[in-house]
């Protein structure tokens, strides 16, 4: 593989040899470069010591209410505003307690005790009690809330409360992975919740080491230490200001000119030149580029044909230009350091001649296809190298390239033929069963690719169910093997690559930060130097 600046090159010379799309991409980074909203420009000397400031790479696009946010911002901004009983270490994505006093108690295969944390309180300074646990349990589990966490806990029966300090949980079946999961639950106050939620969503109350100031959309959200905290991960700065900043010049110009302390979501471009005035890390992780076909539409009920566009990718070469070398390609489901990750028995290594002989045998030799992208940078540059690989192979290929909800939009309308976009549900957990059913069962397979109707479909959720159930881990392995083979098979929706993630941050200014293995910033234990 090249040297990054040899693979910089590379891609500057593809990008002016890219026709109209390219012209269309640098007179559009034109104009974000010459201006911008308020959270692009800085007035005002720096913050004080007390205050942490980082450089958010998105905006708000929903509330903060826990239970059905899947924004990545106000999910990063959740990590320090609320706790679970069991958290999820940011940093390693170990189990961890929270607000319980340890990591549940297993008391048979279907019932689970766990203690509250004495001396817990809300932002409102009010305590929190078993009652507020029973009460966020419930309106996750009620149907009728629609929360995006009720399909990690199908598992759960009942919550009670069986005394003011201690809840009990009972199990429609025994589930071995129940102490980590219920991480996905944030504890909410039901009597703040109950009065007003949709306040709550704007403006939320928790009972971690932070608590909520204010959020301006397009701009920032601000924190201040919560005083009362009690548990182990106090806050260690008295106030925090996220910018929340799209553009990514303006990221890098804001790190490089101090006005914040770390940045997410480090351009590929910038790293090497980053290196002379920060510390920049990237991270391994599960999100994904990934390609997902409307398997309701012919041709792409075959899977012979989304395996063909699969193999005309060049996905080494993706990597080497559009990340730079920033991500691994997909050999399996799992990205290869999660320690759940097996080579799948179908890997789509780049063989444009296999392609051109599986569209042959479909049927479709001169099959054109609209591919849908979402507008996020670096998914921009490596779309016209899937292009580029399907028109080789005879696929005429034309981009639709647009903010991600539009592309969604025109995904659950059901028109679409093929959709280009990155992903990453490992913030709500990482064990092989939670990262299966995101993509897997539910709301993708069902509304967007449409694959439900397939008899694979159906094998799978099995496989998910009987590992789900199993007794053992040798069996839960087996299944959850056979599950991912199943999906690198029939591929409707299913990773390119799996990315690098790259944080930058002023060492000089901030001690003891960690970049994710997600997408977001954790400062949950850092502190101003």
């Amino acid at each position: 593989m090249p040297d990054r600046k040899t693979a910089a090159v590379e891609r500057r010379t593809f990008l002016r040899m890219s026709g109209a799309l390219g012209a269309a991409t640098a007179f559009t980074a034109s104009l974000s470069a010459c201006g911008g909203p308020d959270s692009t420009v800085f007035a005002g000397r720096e913050a004080g010591r007390d205050t942490i400031e980082a450089g958010i790479s998105y905006t708000l696009s929903t509330g903060f209410d826990p239970m059905i946010t899947s924004g990545a911002t106000p999910f990063a901004a959740n990590l320090h505003l609320f706790e679970g009983l069991v958290d999820l270490d940011p940093a390693t994505l170990e189990a961890r307690p929270g607000l319980a006093t340890a990591l549940p108690d297993k008391l048979d295969e279907r019932t689970y005790r766990a203690t509250l944390r004495d001396g817990a309180t809300w932002h409102d300074g009010s305590a929190v009690t078993t009652e507020d646990v029973v009460f966020s349990f419930e309106r996750v589990m009620d149907p009728d809330n629609a929360s995006v966490m009720a399909q990690f806990i199908p598992f759960l029966d009942k919550v009670e409360a069986v005394d003011a300090r201690t809840v009990e949980f009972t199990l429609k079946h025994p589930f071995a992975l129940f102490p980590s999961r219920i991480s996905v639950v944030r504890i909410v106050p039901k009597k703040i919740v109950e009065k007003d939620s949709k306040r709550f969503d704007a403006h939320p109350v928790g009972s971690g080491p932070y608590r909520f100031v204010k959020a301006v959309r397009e701009d920032r959200i601000t924190f201040a230490k919560w005083e009362k905290y009690n548990g182990k991960h106090p806050a260690r700065a008295k106030k925090m200001v996220w910018r929340l900043i799209s553009d990514p010049s303006a990221r890098v110009s804001a790190l490089e000119s101090g006005r914040v302390q770390a940045i997410e979501d480090v351009p590929y471009l910038d790293i090497s030149r980053m290196r002379g005035f920060s510390t920049v890390q990237s991270v391994p992780s599960f999100g994904l580029l990934f390609l997902m076909f409307n398997c309701s539409r012919k041709p792409f009920d075959d899977k012979r044909v989304r395996q063909a566009l699969h193999y005309a990718v060049d996905t080494e070469k993706l990597i080497r230009i559009a990340l730079l070398g920033g991500a691994d390609a997909a050999v399996g489901y799992l990205q290869r350091d999660h320690p759940d990750h097996r080579r799948a028995e179908a890997v789509y290594d780049y063989d444009p001649a296999r392609a051109r002989k599986l569209l042959d045998e479909a049927g479709v030799p001169g099959l054109s296809v609209k591919l849908l992208v979402t507008d996020t940078a670096w998914v921009n540059d490596a779309a016209p190298l899937i292009k580029e690989g399907w028109d080789a192979v005879g696929v005429r290929t034309s981009l639709d390239i647009a903010q991600s909800p539009a592309q969604y939009a025109k995904v659950d309308q059901g028109g679409y033929q093929a959709l280009l976009a990155p992903g990453d549900p490992s913030v709500f957990g990482n064990d092989v069963d939670l990262l299966m059913r995101w993509f897997y069962n539910g709301l993708w397979p069902t509304t967007r690719y449409k694959w439900d109707k397939d008899p694979a479909y159906r094998k799978l959720t099995s496989h998910l169910d009987d590992a789900a159930r199993a007794e053992s881990e040798k069996e839960r392995d087996r299944l959850w093997a056979r599950a991912q083979d199943l999906v690198a098979e029939h591929v409707p929706l299913y990773p390119l690559l799996h990315r690098w993630l790259p944080s930058a941050w002023d060492e000089e200014k901030l001690t003891r930060f960690a970049p994710l293995p997600t997408t977001g910033l954790s400062f949950l234990d850092t502190a101003r130097a």
